[in-house]
């Protein structure tokens, strides 16, 4: 076939008109592998996908040229292309949509890349010879701009090759905005700004390589009056909202920060009795001490536990599980309210050797059986990197390659497992050998390796994840600290520096890329302090912005001028519902009171409805993703009228009963449940329409007849609280 291909490119060299072609040979990987990955041909829901589509399969996104090659110019006989009549080659008659082609049409027959696909048949299909340039990078300009709102930009892309060469590459790139709401390009660079103010940056892809775009979108506000800057992160945030001119919302009151802050950082409401004694204190420093105080209180343990817990996959899939899922989560617990240094903490859970009842964090390795998921899960949870699309083909969205996936999986390569034969539990122990990984596509054995560094050869007695967790937790590691800190300030403000909190890469960049530098910086330089982090960011001015937005903030998301209120989470919820209608929780297994955040596994999720419908996670992956924020027709009906719910509003001693038996005002009760609520007093018409609903229910009525009456009317109004958007949310 070879042959024939060869004979039919020498004729084509002496048809008439044909010798006197002077253009350049073309190159099959420079030139019509993007023409191909422009038209979608080799995406994954197309040619590229993992079987092919209809008999023909080609790489995705072309980062496997030679393989394409061989698909297009050798395969089923070379049926595909007609190098005597380029034009009525198969590849080109279904692209056209001349014959029926599934994917539609894909090509104009006007257009530059048809005109070249033609002139590379003409050529004789060349693949490209070893000396011809190979490209290195692709640049963007403008690179970074500000722009106005509904403002317009065409982007330039340049590839630029080996031998020093460029080349204008804007029409063959492909453009993603990270953010939909703000922008959205088209196929030949134009970016079109809508009316939100911010950054948003476009991510543009070329032959395997990435480059990034960044528009600052001022609204333009004038900002004269800032509050007063607690430290960096204000330094940084206002700094910030000074040049996209948005004004910060007024600092919120005494009994919203409260709230927030407990909630936050306990996973609790306040108590009416700290609502109380917090506000009416005058001391100079009261918000700072009280996030002292909740640090140091065992509820911070319980709730930054429970969120850890679920990260770790620690999972009870087995009923012979409930025991070493229970020693994880505490060990996770102590090491949280140790205030264990997170570099440490890391170590701990990556080297862990023996079985759980010597060392729980072994527990990690029970749910990740291969080092290829031991490899994704710490890439993702600790480096906030996703290498799971580099197992098969290159990253689309980032540098790494296949040989980066099994270079970091060679880390977990020397794992292994056996039974002890005292304790009957899997045991974790440290194979003696060569570290090394196999590249599924090149066969080649891979020596560890850590994201953009080089190789490492280590003696058979070493276990290479000691060098992993090293070279994790160094100082200059661009990855450890700042998914760190960025996953702990989504935690607090519903949305990260980067977002998702566990995705970044150049292309999908920080909003406040100064700040995210600074908080890992000074993460670093406190020893890893989990504690001080939480104390840098909630004791900062913007942590206490108020969520009410001014005239010119309430479209902003990305530039924190405001609080973000965020629903309650599943446990929190749980709790919170607990606390105002005075039940005391009941978990199989558990002692009666346990709150859900002090749940050890994801067990519990079966057994209560409630933590599933509001979206608990289930522990079996490392995404943060896996916990469901949205709301749900299923939600809200669970508690207008879920049998659980009824049972506790009207149960004997609950807080209706208590509140119907006690002494004093109607009014003061009133006063009490929005305490316990909502952290602050009734409004003036809040407390009305309560009194006069407890006097249309007992209006008439007297002796037992009204008390059950009243009941009923404080269960009316426990049950209205509960389903606000007020209790529902932290704000």
């Amino acid at each position: 076939m070879k042959t024939f291909h060869a004979l039919i490119s020498a004729l084509l060299l002496i048809r008439p008109g044909v010798a006197a072609e002077t253009s350049r040979p073309l190159n099959f990987a420079n030139d019509i592998v993007p023409i191909l990955t422009k038209a979608g041909c080799n995406s994954g829901g197309c040619h590229g996908k993992a079987g092919g589509q209809n008999g023909f399969k080609l790489s995705l996104l072309g980062f496997e040229p030679q393989e394409d090659y061989e698909h297009i110019v050798h395969e089923a006989r070379g049926r595909r292309l007609f190098p005597a009549s380029p034009e009525q080659s198969l590849l080109l008659t279904k692209g056209v949509a001349q014959l029926p082609h599934g994917g539609g049409k894909k090509l104009d027959p006007a257009s530059e890349d048809y005109a070249e696909l033609v002139q590379w048949i003409r050529q004789g299909m060349p693949y490209g010879q070893d000396s011809d340039p190979k490209m290195d990078h692709i640049s963007v300009q403008p690179a970074k701009l500000t722009l106005p709102l509904k403002g317009r930009q065409q982007l330039k892309v340049t590839a630029h090759y080996s031998d020093g060469s460029t080349r204008d590459v804007t029409k063959r790139a492909l453009y993603e905005a990270n953010e939909k709401a703000m922008a959205e390009t088209n196929e030949t660079g134009l970016v079109q700004l809508f009316d939100l103010p911010g950054d948003v940056a476009v991510m543009v892809r070329y032959q395997g390589k990435v480059s990034t775009f960044r528009a600052t979108v001022p609204l333009g506000a004038p900002v004269d009056h800032l509050p007063p800057s607690q430290g960096f992160v204000d330094d940084l945030v206002f700094a910030k909202l000074k040049t996209i001119g948005i004004p910060p919302s007024s600092i919120a009151d005494d009994g919203t920060f409260i709230r927030r802050a407990t909630l936050d950082i306990t996973g609790r409401l306040p108590t009416a009795t700290e609502m109380k004694s917090f506000i009416a204190s005058k001391a100079p420093n009261k918000r700072a001490d009280l996030i002292g105080g909740l640090l140091d209180s065992p509820e911070y343990a319980d709730y930054f536990a429970n969120k850890w817990s679920a990260l770790f996959r620690n999972q009870r899939t087995q009923p012979t599980y409930a025991r070493g899922t229970h020693l994880f989560w505490q060990w996770i617990r102590d090491s949280i309210a140790d205030n264990k240094p997170y570099h440490q903490l890391v170590r701990e859970v990556l080297v862990a050797a023996g079985d759980i009842e010597e060392n729980p964090a072994v527990a990690w390795y029970r749910q990740l059986k291969e080092e290829k998921q031991q490899m994704e899960d710490a890439a993702q949870l600790f480096l906030g990197t996703r290498m799971q699309c580099a197992q098969c083909h290159h990253h689309p969205f980032e540098k790494w390659s296949q040989q980066d996936y099994y270079g970091l999986s060679a880390f977990f390569a020397n794992v292994g497992r056996k039974t002890s034969s005292f304790t009957g539990e899997e045991l974790i122990y440290h194979k003696r050998g060569e570290a090394k990984s196999l590249n599924i596509r090149t066969k080649q054995p891979v020596l560890p390796t850590s994201l953009g560094g080089n190789a490492l050869k280590l003696k058979p007695e070493q276990d290479p994840r000691r060098a992993l967790a090293d070279w994790m937790s160094a100082k200059d590691n661009p990855f450890f600290a700042h998914t760190l800190v960025n996953r702990y300030w989504k935690h607090f403000f519903n949305r990260g520096l980067v977002e998702p909190e566990d995705d970044m890469r150049e292309t999908n960049p920080p909003v406040n890329p100064e700040l995210l530098s600074a908080l890992a910086t000074d993460f670093v330089k406190s020893g890893y302090d989990l504690k001080r982090l939480i104390r840098t960011i909630t004791t900062s001015t913007t942590y206490q912005l108020s969520a009410t937005p001014n005239v010119h903030n309430a479209k902003d998301r990305q530039n924190f001028s405001r609080y973000y209120p965020k629903r309650l989470n599943a446990e929190v919820l749980y709790d919170a519902v607990s606390t105002l209608l005075d039940v005391e929780s009941q978990f199989p297994g558990q002692a009666p009171g346990t709150r859900a955040v002090a749940l050890p596994d994801n067990s519990f999720n079966q057994t209560t409805y409630f933590l599933s419908v509001f979206g608990r996670p289930d522990s079996s992956s490392a995404c943060e993703c896996e916990r469901t924020q949205e709301a749900s027709l299923a939600q809200s009906l669970h508690l207008l009228n879920a049998a659980e719910i009824q049972t506790n509003l009207t149960r004997k001693q609950g807080r209706a009963d208590q509140l119907t038996q006690g002494q004093g005002p109607d009014d003061d009760k009133l006063t009490d449940l929005y305490h316990i609520a909502l952290s602050r007093d009734p409004t003036a018409n809040e407390l009305q329409l309560g009194l006069a609903h407890l006097e249309k229910k007992t209006k008439g009525k007297s002796g037992e007849a009204a008390m059950q009456s009243k009941k009923e009317a404080f269960e009316d109004i426990l049950w209205v609280l509960l389903n606000t958007k007020e209790f529902l949310f932290n704000h």
